[in-house]
């Protein structure tokens, strides 16, 4: 009995196996619909889709080939195809509170800390004397409230996200009760800042 060994370099070496091993990757490509991640439903889009670095040429055709297939990207729908929730709104009102009361934050310890280091020693009385003389009631009572408003809603919409981290309430009806509980805590606690 005779046994012809090949070894693998004198296959690799041949140009007949690189042409059979081409033939066989294109024809399983077109038959599973599958090139460079992307489908593929015939040999003709593998071979079109197939694009030398040579026929690229600079960055700036690269950037512009770029361009083009961007273009052609479906726009993901955005919110107008879902039905409005609760918590969409507590989250979306969860991050504005937290923004404006930072701003309002920053805003009143900068304003400190510039005159102070303009030499003009504003104190906190001093700012409170001129939120009271300078202001129109109407503002006064717009700040106050908005500050109070936005600080009960964060800070209870804050505990709700604690308690969701400890693992209770993460069903539908428990997020739901949840929100109806901040709402009225923030109506509450808003209305308490707002007459102080």
């Amino acid at each position: 009995m005779k046994v012809i060994v090949y070894t693998i370099s004198s296959l690799i070496k041949s140009h007949q196996a690189n042409t059979f091993v081409q033939k066989i990757g294109t024809q399983f490509l077109s038959r599973n619909g599958i090139l460079n991640g992307k489908m593929c439903y015939s040999s003709r889009e593998i071979h079109a889709s197939r694009v030398l670095k040579s026929q690229l040429g600079s960055n700036k055709s690269e950037d512009e080939l770029l361009v083009s297939q961007r273009k052609k990207r479906p726009i993901s729908p955005h919110l107008t195809v879902y039905e409005p929730e609760m918590s969409w709104y507590l989250s979306s009102l969860h991050r504005i509170s937290g923004i404006l009361l930072a701003l309002g934050f920053y805003v009143f310890t900068s304003s400190l800390g510039v005159t102070t280091i303009l030499g003009m020693d504003t104190t906190f009385q001093d700012l409170n004397k001129w939120y009271h003389e300078t202001l129109p009631k109407w503002s006064q009572w717009l700040v106050k409230g908005s500050a109070g408003y936005l600080f009960a809603f964060h800070f209870g919409n804050g505990v709700r996200h604690l308690i969701w981290d400890m693992g209770y309430e993460l069903t539908n009806p428990g997020v739901i009760k949840t929100g109806s509980i901040v709402l009225a805590g923030t109506l509450i606690l808003g209305s308490y800042l707002l007459a102080q």
